[in-house]
């Protein structure tokens, strides 16, 4: 019998903070993330979740490693990239973090706030540029506007094998809602769209287009 399918998914935002109480985020609830990592145990494959800040129940069957910024994503993802067989970086990671940290909360001074930002570490780009040949990267693109170009875009500069790209414009699908509608891009030049749909739905066909005969 062959091993099991080793999958890293990420989730969820990552917060930048800018003192201990206030921080740099997004409206990413990682219901997304969650849904592929459910699909994927259900599959009964070897699944971690890399996962920010949210309200979520763990996924039954599923090694949830929890992280708040983007350093911390990407230090527990390289450590567990080199094994993995299937890698979905589904997570909002936030791009900018504030060049510096206050270890106490920031008063108010009467005057504008200037905040000096640096740009995080791209865990996508980073670990796609080491893959082995027989490893599958899934990257997520969520836009507000020529969402099919942007997507194919980041889909060739990161060389990636497949992207989902969604239009976060859209009431009722995307950030924060239980149903998402995506296009699915492959580097070989396929196009698959679907939606809108659960969330829950959505992730059985992304591991249906990009795994064919794959099924929970």
């Amino acid at each position: 019998m062959s091993r099991p399918l080793r999958c890293l998914i990420t989730a969820g935002p990552t917060r930048e903070h800018l003192d201990p109480v206030r921080f740099l985020s997004n409206r990413s609830s990682g219901k997304m993330g969650y849904a592929l990592a459910r699909a994927a145990a259900r599959r009964h494959w070897r699944v971690d979740l890399v996962s920010g800040p949210v309200a979520l129940a763990p996924p039954e069957g599923v090694t949830v490693h929890r992280v708040v910024s983007a350093a911390e994503m990407f230090a527990v993802c390289e450590r567990l990239f080199r094994r993995c067989d299937l890698f979905i970086a589904a997570a909002a990671v936030a791009d900018y973090r504030p060049r510096s940290v206050s270890h106490e909360k920031l008063k108010k001074k009467g005057r504008p706030l200037r905040l000096s930002l640096v740009q995080t570490i791209d865990i996508l780009g980073t670990l796609a540029a080491r893959k082995r040949p027989n490893q599958i990267v899934v990257g997520f693109a969520a836009e507000t506007g020529k969402v099919e170009v942007r997507a194919r875009r980041k889909l060739i500069a990161r060389r990636l094998d497949w992207i989902v790209a969604n239009d976060i414009s859209r009431p009722g699908v995307g950030m924060e809602s239980d149903d998402n509608a995506v296009i699915l891009l492959s580097i070989s030049g396929k196009r698959v769209a679907f939606g809108p749909a659960s969330k829950n739905a959505i992730a059985e066909r992304i591991f249906g287009t990009v795994l064919p005969g794959s099924r929970s």
